[in-house]
């Protein structure tokens, strides 16, 4: 006869332990971990026959494709991010710090797709409906139709659903308050929040309603809850942002229906989010043109060029180790740029602090950066300006070669639109705009480019420091 058995599992990251422990060797954390018995799992126990199965329709990869449906927000920034709008009987996962705009960004969502004419209903776990009401009336969306429901029980929120017609969006605000009678667990823990999410999903997929899931955060800022929930869902988008800026961005970070790398930039007002059409002018608009150490990145999210400014601090350090701190880039990419400045250029930072900061709290994730970052290096130590209408992308090797990247293009576009008349980008790229009138400086190498900043004003300062 086989022998019951249970398995213990982490309520706060969802790893599984063979025995109870008081701290979870995969977190970190003290008394999270539980007894949970696997129902109907193999080897649950004797006495439990397994039900025989029944055949399922196969069907060939040829054939007509449909388009998946979409639900237009008119609000062009959150159709971006979605790919599109929102696809019928989807899941998307909505992430983001305490604070930052997701109830308000969904509310305006709502309150947009209720003045055309769909049904909308909006079911809050951790606001009353009077302080629903009341967000409403500041974004000046309480003359729509949206249905308002302040319920956490997952049983009862699907009974409301399943009542008159079928809705077109549902919002669920937020997964971590959901608990369901099958779970004998707390609201919250990864049981709750497992069953929660897949009886939301379940029910998506079986009327063709959109479902929208709010989830917190961690401090590390992924999502709170089991892994698996990312996996689950169809899309998961993450809204960032400084409360020190206006400025907020929606980013996907998965999505089955649409590119996984588009944003979109929300700036934040008394009257709720607004769309920032133009991302590079929010960026670029406190700009200091003769200050030495900032570089214009022109950069790209998913097919949306941005420029942003890229700012370096070098200064004598009296510290024994000397200082590193970076703001909205990779660390350890600033550390192999300052490696390949001193190996094959000769500049000498090993006794200098650095510091790195991109303007407006913006983060850049793409190696392109990494000439305007040299760029910004070597100005701040040299004391020499860089041209006020320039741009740089572009990224380094170790070596010290400079490799071409995509969407060069796009790129110079941008920078000619945004009043930039001349770019300094890699000798082998290719997709150069022709008939503009901008001049575009290629560089093949690291030094090259420490030649052409020492070029600008004759000689250059670094020498006295290598």
């Amino acid at each position: 006869m086989a022998k019951a058995r249970t398995q213990f599992i982490c309520q706060n990251c969802g790893a599984v332990h063979n025995r109870w422990a008081g701290k979870c060797d995969n977190c970190g954390e003290w008394n999270t971990i539980v007894e949970e018995d696997p129902m109907g799992g193999i080897g649950s126990g004797p006495g439990k026959t397994p039900k025989k199965g029944r055949p399922v329709a196969l069907t060939a990869l040829s054939g007509e494709i449909e388009e998946a449906p979409r639900i237009h927000t008119a609000i062009s920034e959150l159709d971006r991010a979605l790919g599109g709008g929102f696809v019928r009987g989807s899941a998307v996962l909505i992430g983001g710090d305490p604070g930052i705009g997701k109830s308000t960004l969904l509310m305006q969502a709502a309150a947009a797709l209720a003045r055309r004419g769909h049904r909308i209903i909006y079911v809050s776990g951790e606001e009353a409906v009077a302080q629903v009401r009341l967000r409403a009336q500041r974004l000046a969306a309480a003359d729509t139709d949206v249905m308002l429901a302040a319920e956490t029980n997952v049983e009862d929120i699907l009974a409301t659903l399943a009542e008159g017609k079928r809705p077109d969006l549902v919002i669920i605000d937020s997964i971590q308050t959901l608990w369901s009678e099958l779970a004998e667990s707390a609201p919250g823990t990864v049981t709750q929040v497992r069953t929660g999410v897949q009886s939301m999903i379940r029910f998506a997929k079986q009327t063709g309603a959109a479902m929208v899931l709010v989830g917190h955060v961690t401090k590390d800022g992924q999502i709170a809850g089991p892994r698996v929930v990312e996996h689950m869902v169809d899309a998961v988008l993450y809204f960032e942002g400084d409360r020190g800026h206006h400025y907020r961005i929606l980013r996907t970070v998965k999505n089955r229906f649409g590119p996984t790398d588009e944003i979109g930039v929300f700036e934040m007002s008394d009257r709720g989010l607004r769309e920032v059409a133009n991302p590079s002018e929010l960026f670029l608009g406190e700009r200091n043109e003769k200050s030495p150490g900032a570089a214009v990145f022109a950069g790209m999210e998913g097919t949306r060029p941005v420029l942003v400014e890229v700012q370096a601090l070098v200064a004598p350090t009296s510290l024994g180790t000397p200082r590193r701190a970076v703001v909205g880039w990779d660390s350890a990419r600033l550390s192999m740029i300052l490696a390949v400045l001193e190996a094959h250029c000769g500049v000498r930072l090993g006794q200098h602090d650095v510091y790195l900061n991109v303007a407006g709290g913006y983060r850049i994730s793409e190696p392109a950066a990494d000439l305007a970052v040299a760029s910004a290096l070597v100005s701040s130590l040299a004391g020499i300006a860089l041209p006020a209408d320039c741009v740089y992308f572009g990224e380094v090797s170790l070596s010290g070669a400079i490799r071409p990247v995509a969407h060069t293009a796009q790129r110079l576009k941008e920078a000619e639109k945004l009043g930039f008349s001349t770019a300094l980008l890699p000798s082998a790229s290719a997709e150069l705009p022709k008939g503009s009138g901008g001049r575009w400086n290629e560089v093949e190498s690291l030094p090259d480019l420490v030649a052409r900043i020492a070029g600008s004003k004759g000689a250059l300062r670094v020498e006295d420091e290598v």
